[in-house]
């Protein structure tokens, strides 16, 4: 057939591809039959995308691989207009370039009945068109809007990430849909959310997903190739999944799973983990990939957001220093316990132990061999208090709220703090203590210990004079 008339009069980058028939109904080659002058010149010259082709002298009729790398998704997109006769647009972010691409696939009538034909159109451009991505049917607009309300409506974090991974395995009619969170930097993954129908034969899936799991993990970006996700919806894509990751192909294989699809989640640059859907309705999976599409973006969103206010949470409860917690969040604890807010523990006991000599080492010594020094006492109250809330409340001071201790034990942690007193080389603190003894008083039973601690300070720089602030 003679496409030339046709692609001549084509101002936007066109082409003509064609689709092998096979006699299973599967498809075969895929080849670029002939391309008008701008998309011939995208090949040769790379003059509307940042260098694409693998080859820069375009032959008619060649297998598109011999131009570009293998790409399931696009393969997908050919078959369906090509044999199936569908029409199809789709608005995607390729991760192997900074380009968005705008596709249409037209249908074009064939004289051969082993052969499929199809028009691939593009535009490019290096900003998102916020008009082009909400660009959907009513149905997939639909789903979309309901997993952004089910996001942003629940009661909490998890609540909402469960009722919209709950949402997704529904519509994508899948037997499994799974959320993993990602940490490439530091190679570590975990399980966000899980919804199934039936548990797989190796049992639940908090069990698979462990460290070792990040193995296979860090394969998925190269796996995914650049393209914006995975669809493995028959064995011939289970075939190429297994020339290209044979060690991911196997462990699928191994829970049973037959069809996939994969989807990054993405936030300013980074990936942020993974979601995916297993044994889904292969016949809906132009639409599935366009669900998932769009839902990712505002996941990915409300991930990093989360994220966020963890770190920010983290940043105002943690001293930065000793790495235990600090003031505010000793305030916030003490605060719940007086308006009913946190259960008030039984036999509550409130210790204040002070270094002693700090000035004088900072002044000495240097504020770096101070700053250890009060590393070093947050570590000694750790050790001696375990299991037991430790502060820093305030800059050489530290609180720590004890309960669920015998007398006697308590007794014996209060005499290894007392030890390092006369410890003139290192920590050396001052010891005050109350307990409430059923009053649920707590900042009376904090301003008692307080005192008692000053005491005890004193009593140590009459001993050392020499250690007294000046």
């Amino acid at each position: 057939m003679d496409f030339r008339e046709y692609l001549d009069r084509c101002d936007s980058v066109t082409c003509i591809m064609s689709v092998e028939k096979k006699p299973d109904g599967s498809y075969g080659d895929i080849r670029i039959v002939d391309g008008n002058k701008a998309y011939i010149d995208s090949i040769e010259r790379n003059n509307d995308v940042s260098d694409v082709a693998k080859e820069k002298v375009f032959v008619p009729n060649s297998l598109y691989t011999k131009y570009f790398p293998f790409d399931l998704n696009f393969e997908n997109y050919c078959y369906r207009a090509a044999v199936k006769k569908e029409v199809l647009h789709a608005y995607v972010h390729p991760e192997r370039f900074d380009i968005w691409f705008n596709l249409f696939f037209m249908p074009v009538t064939s004289d051969d009945e082993n052969m499929g034909y199809c028009t691939y159109t593009y535009t490019a451009s290096s900003e998102p068109n916020p008009e082009l991505m909400s660009n959907t049917s009513l149905e997939i607009a639909s789903n979309v809007l309901q997993a952004c309300i089910k996001l942003y409506s629940g009661s909490d974090f998890q609540t909402s990430i469960d009722d919209v991974v709950a949402h997704i395995r529904k519509i994508t009619n899948a037997n499994r849909c799974v959320l993993l969170l990602t940490d490439f930097s530091a190679g570590m993954c975990r399980l966000l959310s899980d919804n199934h129908v039936i548990e797989g034969p190796q049992g639940s899936i908090d069990k698979i997903i462990t460290g070792e799991f990040f193995d296979i993990v860090s394969t998925w970006p190269a796996t995914v190739d650049g393209s914006d996700c995975l669809i493995i919806k028959d064995e011939k894509d289970m075939e190429f999944l297994k020339s290209k990751n044979p060690v991911w192909y196997e462990s699928l294989k191994q829970y049973d799973v037959n069809t996939l699809v994969l989807f990054p989640i993405n936030y300013g640059g980074e990936t942020k983990g993974y979601i995916w859907a297993t044994d889904f309705d292969v016949e809906n999976a132009l639409k599935i990939k366009d669900i998932l599409e769009s839902t990712t973006y505002f996941i990915a969103y409300a991930i990093a957001n989360y994220q966020l206010l963890n770190r920010l949470e983290i940043m105002s409860t943690i001293d930065l220093l000793t790495g235990i917690k600090n003031r505010n969040a000793m305030n916030n604890y003490v605060n719940a316990l007086v308006e009913g807010k946190e259960e008030y523990p039984e036999n509550l006991r409130v210790v204040f132990a002070d270094l002693n000599g700090l000035k004088q080492t900072n002044d000495s010594c240097g504020h770096i061999a101070g700053d250890l020094l009060l590393k070093n006492a947050a570590l000694i109250l750790q050790d001696t208090f375990i299991g037991q809330d430790v502060y820093r409340a305030g800059g050489d001071e530290f609180t720590v709220f004890v309960s669920g201790m015998s007398d006697e034990e308590f007794e014996q942690k209060i005499a290894k703090l007392r030890s390092y007193a006369d410890n003139s080389d290192g920590v050396s603190f001052a010891v005050g203590y109350c307990c409430d003894e059923g009053r649920k008083d707590i900042r009376n039973t904090m301003s008692l210990a307080d005192e008692r601690m000053y005491a005890d300070k004193e009593y140590y720089y009459d001993r050392h004079p020499e250690r007294r602030h000046k």
